[in-house]
């Protein structure tokens, strides 16, 4: 051990343990939250703007937050996203494309706004907000309810309509969304908390107080220093294996060379030595 390669090779995994040490570090640094929220803040209304930025994700103490935000309904744009329960209940969410005001870009904001227990009564309340929204002179309207994250896209069932929805994803939806060229969106969506007739209101109770210890980056902080650990064990056993090769190496040579002096004997000699 004592050797310069293998004191080069201790000063090697020195500098490997001090960089998972410091990613071991890093990872309590962010697994104890010593700012966190203070309890009830999702239930106060805010400006989206004060939230979220269009692109960007939602930060996970901000799933849930109550949020208002003002502008106009684009007719044509409601879209029916099923397999959504409302207390326990299977049925349909009927979703829009609410094109905010007062913004130095066209920006939209996908807003699921209301429940309803069958397709035909989804698609009746469709037709409804259709010809309400169709009017040439319109105002902005101010939409309040929780902004929450993307639930991603996923392919329809193989035995349904192409266009067949069953996870709330903006990201779907602005695939079959009109007039958007050019139009920033948001990648959470808003879960209205007051339906337009005939449609129920979404149940959306508020979230769950998180607790300050996220203990995933916990155990990633244990296993950088069990890696730390292992990097001088390796060293170990690796020149470990180098001396016991090189003792074995000897022994085999040391018992080549008295079988060749014992060979090399002559017979009487072999014999006084027996």
């Amino acid at each position: 051990m004592l050797r310069p390669q293998w004191i080069g090779m201790l000063l090697l995994c020195l500098v490997v343990a001090g960089v998972f040490a410091w990613l071991g570090q890093w990872q309590l640094s962010r697994a104890i939250d010593t700012d966190p929220p203070p309890a009830g803040a999702t239930e106060v209304v805010r400006p989206i703007s004060e939230v979220a930025e269009p692109g960007d994700y939602l930060p996970e103490p901000l799933v849930g937050q109550r949020v208002s935000v003002d502008g106009f309904w684009m007719p044509g744009n409601f879209l029916i996203v099923s397999s959504r329960f409302n207390d326990d209940v299977e049925g349909y969410w009927v979703t829009g494309q609410l094109r905010l005001a007062g913004t130095d870009e066209p920006t939209s904001l996908a807003v699921a706004l209301g429940w309803a227990p069958t397709l035909d009564e989804a698609q009746d309340a469709i037709r409804i907000l259709d010809a309400v929204t169709s009017s040439p002179v319109k105002t902005p309207e101010t939409v309040t309810g929780r902004l929450i994250s993307d639930e991603g896209p996923v392919p329809p069932p193989a035995d349904a309509d192409p266009q067949t929805m069953t996870r709330m994803s903006p990201a779907a939806l602005l695939g079959q969304w009109t007039d958007v060229e050019g139009v920033d969106v948001y990648r959470p969506y808003l879960a209205s908390e007051k339906a337009p007739a005939p449609l129920v209101d979404i149940a959306s109770p508020a979230p769950d107080e998180s607790s300050n210890v996220n203990w995933l980056n916990i155990f990633y902080a244990v296993e950088w220093a069990i890696f730390a650990g292992f990097a001088f064990y390796l060293w170990y056993r690796l020149a470990k294996d180098a001396w016991e090769k090189e003792l074995e190496d000897f022994e085999d040579d040391q018992d080549e060379a008295d079988a060749s002096s014992g060979a090399a004997m002559p017979d009487g000699a072999a014999e006084s030595r027996g």
